[in-house]
């Protein structure tokens, strides 16, 4: 799997068209085990909030929130591939799905990738009352 310092990524129909700058090829891949990653099931890596620049299909995204509304989780309206999301842990990061790359026939030669306890999300342990 060769990674490119800047990389093209899309969605499945092509409609959502996205670069990411990954000048240290794939930081830290995982899964999270919050109730939203566990049933898309993609792995994903990490990139600053100017790292990913949406080159075409912007109005093909939709945003998804849930719970505390702090992570926007996006998909393309067309085929609804989920391309990438801002991070709740970390709001100045874009977390993107590693399928979306373009080149990567299979994410999964990646395994085993960490897993993260997204059910037990560290921002929950920091607002015991869940406000």
């Amino acid at each position: 799997m060769k990674i490119h310092p800047v990389h093209n990524a899309s969605c499945h129909c092509g409609a959502v068209q996205f670069q990411l700058s990954l000048p240290n090829g794939l930081v830290e891949p995982r899964h999270c085990s919050c109730s939203m990653c566990r049933r898309r099931g993609a792995i994903v890596a990490s990139v600053p909030l100017d790292g990913l620049t949406i080159l075409k299909g912007e109005e093909h995204l939709r945003l998804y929130q849930f719970n505390t509304m702090t992570a926007k989780h996006y998909f393309c309206s067309i085929c609804g591939i989920y391309t990438h999301h801002q991070r709740r842990s970390n709001p100045n990061e874009f977390s993107f799905n590693i399928g979306c790359l373009d080149g990567v026939e299979n994410p999964f030669e990646l395994e085993p990738v960490k897993v993260l306890d997204g059910g037990n999300h560290p921002k929950d342990r920091d607002n015991v009352d869940g406000r």
